[in-house]
């Protein structure tokens, strides 16, 4: 009689990955009922902690596969697919891999990233969508404008854009990363003008302009009653408070960071694949899980990028996880200038026939980051192997339908 082994998931090739020893998902049903007990918690949010709680268990439904060679049978429940959950993102990242290759140029690659400083956190807190898609206008069009200026590059760059909302202790550390291009296209389309190989813009430059534009987009939405103030906020309500905490924030130096640049566009591809898309925290970073408290490792930055260990309450780690969870439909990934959606037919190919080269496919299989596993599906490109035989492919032999009565 063929066994059957204890449930997992289907990754698409090879055996299926061991689960990690502690996920957020086990934080989720342990704690998570007694945080709601105590806490507001959004629509939004309410649904990430069902989706996460329910990920790959029986509540979701699933499948049964079978080994054609010894008849071992597992149970392979499904995904959540939920973004915000931590072992989601393998499937949708391959897929928005496979898209954003056929947009890369043969040109070197700069990485900037803009940070808003925390004193703006609790008015962001209450007024995501409105600030993010703010900081999204001010940071790509500060790129924009210097790029345009004859005396810095005089065309037109191409700028992907990814917002991350935490630091490594998933404290609120809300910036964006930008991937932009070494160079770009002329305002009349006959020239592609290359930048420095060192250097795009100046930060400090940036920094002025992007602080300008951030503000002034401050000023107009609260002019046009579109900010809300509410909790931590509330106090920036009266004119006169508003004044002096824009004033405030007027004076600090806003952080824009310039990291070495990339050669071309297997180096970018590389780094899409470990940061885009991503959740606040995987599972690989989990330590410990119970009696009350979660551990995790972290990097301190400060001191050199040292790896770290931080302990929190339960109820702790998932207000700080849930502080990270975006508006439903929020784009947090988008691409501007000359690839964005609208133009991008267009300008992609001229900026190839100007470079002189033929755009080719990107045909290497990236590996998924560590403690991030696929989703789980029905069909497979390349059937998994069995776990007991090693040898035999799985295939799937029933479907499992979906106990909502119970719980995960």
């Amino acid at each position: 009689m063929p066994m059957l082994s204890s449930p997992t998931t289907a990754t698409g090739a090879g055996t299926h990955p061991p689960r990690p020893h502690f996920e957020v998902a086990d934080i989720v049903r342990e704690y998570g009922e007694a945080f709601r007990a105590t806490h507001h918690v959004s629509h939004e949010q309410a649904r990430v902690l069902r989706a996460i709680a329910q990920c790959r268990t029986a509540a979701l439904g699933g499948h049964v596969e079978a080994c054609e060679t010894c008849g071992t049978e597992q149970i392979c429940y499904n995904s959540c697919r939920n973004r915000h959950c931590p072992k989601c993102q393998g499937s949708a990242r391959a897929k928005w891999l496979a898209a954003e290759q056929a947009t890369l140029l043969p040109v070197p690659y700069f990485h900037l990233v803009f940070t808003l400083p925390h004193q703006l956190n609790p008015l962001v807190r209450v007024n995501q969508r409105t600030l993010y898609n703010l900081l999204f206008q001010a940071a790509t069009q500060t790129l924009q404008e210097f790029a345009r200026d004859p005396d810095h590059l005089g065309a037109e760059l191409g700028i992907t854009a990814v917002l991350h909302t935490w630091g490594q202790t998933l404290t609120e550390h809300v910036h964006v990363h930008c991937i932009v291009t070494g160079g770009g296209l002329s305002a009349e389309g006959t020239q592609w003008r290359s930048s420095p190989p060192r250097f795009l813009f100046a930060v400090q430059a940036l920094s002025q302009v992007f602080r300008g534009k951030y503000l002034a987009g401050l000023r107009r939405l609260r002019a046009q009653h579109k900010l809300h103030f509410v909790g931590a906020s509330a106090a920036l309500a009266p004119d006169e408070a508003w004044t002096t905490f824009l004033n405030q924030v007027q004076e600090r130096s806003w952080v824009v960071y310039a990291k070495p640049p990339w050669g071309g566009p297997a180096q970018v591809l590389k780094y899409l694949s470990r940061y885009t898309p991503r959740v606040a925290l995987s599972n690989a970073r989990l330590v410990f899980v119970g009696e009350g408290v979660v551990r995790f490792r972290s990097k301190d930055y400060a001191a050199g990028g040292t790896s770290k260990i931080m302990e929190l309450r339960a109820e702790e780690f998932l207000r700080r996880f849930l502080l990270h969870v975006v508006p439903s439909h929020f784009v947090r990934i988008r691409h501007c200038g000359l690839l964005a959606n609208r133009t991008r037919q267009d300008k992609l190919p001229r900026c190839r026939q100007l470079l002189a080269v033929v755009a080719a496919a990107v045909t290497s299989v990236l590996p998924t980051p560590t403690g991030e596993t696929p989703a789980a599906g029905l069909e497979t490109a390349t059937p998994a192997r069995c776990p007991a035989c090693g040898g035999g492919p799985l295939r799937v032999s029933a479907l499992l339908a979906p106990q909502r009565g119970i719980p995960p």
